[in-house]
């Protein structure tokens, strides 16, 4: 068959959970150059084989055997992809927070932790990671519901303590232009699913490896996570962190977000 080229995230696995980065970090972990070839393995009915399948063949076979969250697992105890660059004291309406600015050294963008009081080592703590959205934290946009849910998990953790993440991943990952773009295509008729897919994205393109990198620098290794997206939730405990519990962020929806809401809830899975 034919042999289709993909390209890995710059920071591997620990940027983006997949099989394309997962077969370079080990082709780099080995010294070799940084490339690798990946297939999937069928099933004798034709269906892609599972975990438990690969366990089988490669007993079988007489294969080595590991997993990609086992591989996040070492990067995430040898190397670090998140630094610190400032802290200071912010006070909000929400309450006194500290703010830390992480500094990622793959791209260098930065990225926001707000923090509220102290937690012992494996006590599950409130947290809430939170994709930047110009429109509806910044601008009160009424066609998302963003800025609420931002808003609600400030005051939440403020009556509490936890950890606030604020991650530059506009759009669900696609960026600031596109996110427009698609908000024009939503205008002409289109949902919000649709509107990635017409501008050749996926529905949700965020990844959580930076995210779990600076709650693991916060010394999180448990959490109460607020969000209404269970995608979110494997996201973060593929990165080694465990979610003891889910609590949904309740927000009114209005006239403009409707049909958003719905698209979330029907074709992303979002419970709401």
């Amino acid at each position: 068959g034919h042999v289709f080229p993909l390209r890995s995230e710059n920071g591997g696995v620990l940027k983006r959970a997949g099989h394309t980065e997962a077969a370079v970090d080990l082709a780099k972990l080995a010294g070799l150059k940084a490339a690798g070839v990946i297939c999937e393995v069928l099933n004798e009915n034709g269906t892609m084989a599972r975990l438990g399948d690969l366990e089988k063949f490669a007993s079988k076979h007489g294969l080595r055997l590991i997993s990609i969250a086992q591989l996040i697992d070492y990067r995430l105890r040898t190397e670090k992809l998140v630094e610190r660059a400032a802290s200071a004291t912010l006070p909000t309406k929400y309450g006194e927070f500290t703010i830390y600015v992480y500094r990622n050294s793959v791209d260098n963008s930065e990225h926001v932790a707000l923090v509220k009081g102290e937690w012992e080592e494996n006590e599950p703590v409130l947290v809430r990671v939170h994709s930047s959205c110009v429109t509806g934290d910044i601008l009160s946009s009424c066609r998302c519901d963003c800025g609420p849910q931002l808003h609600s998990a400030m005051e939440a953790i403020g009556k509490e303590k936890g950890v606030l993440l604020y991650l530059q991943q506009e759009g669900r990952g696609i960026g600031l232009t596109n996110k427009i773009n698609t908000y024009d295509l939503q205008e002409r008729g289109l949902d919000t699913v649709e509107a990635n897919e017409a501008l050749g994205f996926k529905p949700d393109l965020r990844n959580y490896g930076i995210g779990a990198q600076m709650l693991r620098d916060l010394g999180v290794k448990k959490m109460k996570l607020l969000t209404n997206n269970p995608r979110k939730i494997s996201g973060i405990t593929g990165y080694g962190l465990e979610v003891t519990e889910h609590i949904s962020l309740k927000t009114q929806s209005n006239k403009h977000n409707e049909s958003y809401l719905e698209t979330k809830k029907n074709k992303m899975g979002h419970l709401l």
